[in-house]
């Protein structure tokens, strides 16, 4: 049941291949979190600036995975650095030394709710 939301610069919108991140990202956030069900993803190109001076050439992807409260912070930080690796692995070879990616992994808050639908012993 993680929930990712991914942010990225727009202009990675051509040559960032968002479906083969997520086929090997999704297994990874499962096996390393112990989480069953299905992963969510939300991708959202921004229009965004990195650094102070405007360059077209520096690019940056932030990831934010919310998990169930519970995990210890050793393994937020493994899933990071190993997220971290993967997102790398996946930009273009012309933006990957000019791309700043970040990885967070979070708590869903106390007021996290499913639909009854999805509270199937499969999303957990």
């Amino acid at each position: 049941m993680p929930h990712l939301t991914i942010d990225y610069s727009s202009q990675l919108a051509d040559s960032f291949d968002r479906g083969a991140l997520i086929k090997e990202l999704h297994p990874l956030v499962l096996e390393e979190t112990g989480s069953t069900g299905v992963c969510k993803t939300f991708f959202r190109p921004a229009e965004a600036h990195v650094g102070d001076e405007t360059d077209e050439e520096s690019v940056f992807v932030h990831v934010e995975i919310g998990l169930m409260p519970g995990r210890p912070d050793a393994l937020k930080a493994h899933l990071s650095e190993s997220v971290l690796a993967l997102v790398t692995r996946h930009l273009p070879a012309d933006r990957a030394d000019r791309a700043f990616v970040s990885v967070e992994v979070r708590d869903l808050a106390e007021a996290y709710r499913l639909t009854p639908t999805a509270r199937s012993p499969l999303h957990t």
